[in-house]
Parts: C-alpha cells; structure tokens; sequence
C-alpha cells in the first residue's frame, strides 16, 4: 500500500464512521503515511476510534472522549471530554495527569508520540494530512487480544473550558 491510498482508505472510513475489525489493514494503513514531528501538531484535535471492539473503545465512549490539545511540547491536554450539556474540559483525572510530546521510535520509525504523565501509555502519530492523523496507542497493559487501539484526529479549533 502506498501513501496515497492509505490516505484514500481513511478518507472513506471518515466519510462512513466506519470501524475496521482488521487491525492487519490499520498496520498496513500506519505502514504507508509519513511520520510526524511533535511541533507540527500543535493545537486542538478532535478524536474518534477506529479499532472496533477494542476495550479502550468503551472507555472512551463512557468518559465521552472528544479529544487533545497540544499546547506545546511539554503542556498536553491527553483526554478532552465533553460534559452533558457539550461543554469541552479536559479529564486530567481519568488521563492520570497531563501529557508531553516526544519524538519515539514505533516499528522502526521515529515519529511524533504523546506520552502520558501518569500512567505507561503511548500514543504514536503520523501524518495523514497536515488535519488529519492517525494514532495507535501503546503501552503496558493497552493491548486488546494483541491488538493496539488506533484512532483519527483532525484539528478543529473548539475552546475547552478550565478544569472548576
């Protein structure tokens, strides 16, 4: 699979909110795009899963996960929610504390990764479009029947409002 379709495939699985059973394809996805540098993804992402039936899925779904921030390299927003009434804040306490971003090596490539403070999780990115990434999620205990969690982030720039 080259770049191109790669992208192709995650433009129709964003076009139909589709999931993809077949964590093969999802590596064959992450295989092809290019890696990431963390400066580059500064900013507000809007996030959603891709990996069916993964147990971070549901999660995710109970904390009604939205996304990231990346302030800055050392000032990582890993969790934003929404509350009831759709108001954005960030879940430090379900996250265990904020988030840095390195650049880590994942199957033999360096890419952008967002490293949790509080807890051994991973999350790598590379670069489907300059609005759009994918993530893979790794780390202690995050496999799921020896699959990794993958997830789409695209930039948006929706305000979260500060933790009460």
């Amino acid at each position: 699979m080259d770049v191109e379709q790669a992208r192709t495939r995650i433009a129709a699985l964003q076009a139909t909110g589709g999931n993809v059973s077949d964590t093969g394809e999802l590596g064959r996805l992450w295989a092809a795009l290019p890696t990431v540098r963390p400066e580059s993804i500064l900013g507000a992402w809007k996030g959603r899963g891709i990996t069916a039936g993964h147990r971070v899925e549901a999660l995710l779904t109970r904390a009604n996960w939205y996304g990231k921030n990346f302030h800055s390299a050392d000032d990582v927003e890993p969790l934003i929610c929404q509350d009831e009434h759709g108001s954005l804040f960030s879940d430090s306490e379900l996250a265990k504390g904020g988030a840095s971003l390195w650049t880590v090596e994942f199957r033999g490539e360096a890419t952008a990764t967002m490293v949790y403070d509080g807890q051994p999780v991973l999350d790598h990115f590379k670069q489907v479009s300059a609005d759009t990434l994918l993530g893979v999620m790794n780390g202690k205990n995050v496999l799921d029947e020896g699959r990794h969690f993958y997830f789409l982030l695209e930039r948006t720039s929706e305000q979260v409002r500060s933790p009460d």
